[in-house]
């Protein structure tokens, strides 16, 4: 199981940088993938279904205080919202809310990220 889980894991996360080439323009700083994946890596059990809330609150904090710019916050929805495949995503949206950070957008696969200010 542990294996399966890495494996999904590390598939997303490429699938993510692949996704973030294309879509921050360069010469804006913007947060990368590897960064949320870094903050959010304590939420993947929670979201899931495999383990509990944990240290998540933390990584959500800590990646919320991180994204101080329009281009950051528009960068870490995109890279949410590709990393939404598989879990559950209800689970995923109430996280911000669970940890008591208020976020200018959904996580939601159908959230057009181009519109986060």
């Amino acid at each position: 199981m542990a294996a399966m889980i890495k494996k999904t894991c590390m598939l997303f996360v490429a699938a993510v940088l692949v996704t973030m080439v294309a879509v921050v323009p360069r010469g804006e700083a913007a947060i990368g993938c590897g960064t949320v994946v870094s903050y959010m890596k304590p939420c993947l059990p929670y979201v899931t279904g495999s383990g509990p809330l944990g240290g998540c609150c933390g990584g959500i904090k800590g990646l919320n205080s991180a994204a101080k710019t329009t281009p950051d916050r528009q960068s870490v929805c995109a890279c949410l919202k590709s990393l939404a495949g598989g879990v559950n995503l209800g689970k995923a949206a109430a996280l911000p809310g669970q940890c008591g950070v208020n976020i200018p957008y959904k996580i939601s696969p159908s959230t057009d990220c181009s519109k986060v200010k």
